[in-house]
């Protein structure tokens, strides 16, 4: 009988979740590289409209 429906064995999360999460967070990882590697990129770097460009400028005057 289960009581307000809890069952006497709880039913497994993380066990048959674990592929999806470590997808989930290998592609957050990778996708943050890309974006930083895009906006650091000599094409877009100087562009006024990047958010960097001010904190990319202040790196490479440092180099």
């Amino acid at each position: 009988m289960a009581f307000l429906g809890m069952r006497k064995w709880p039913t497994p999360v993380l066990k048959p979740m674990w592929p999806f999460l470590t997808a989930s967070l290998l592609t957050f990882y990778l996708v943050g590289k890309m974006q930083a590697a895009g906006v650091r990129s000599p094409e877009y770097a100087n562009n006024p409209k990047n958010p960097y460009a001010e904190q990319i400028a202040r790196e490479q005057a440092h180099h």
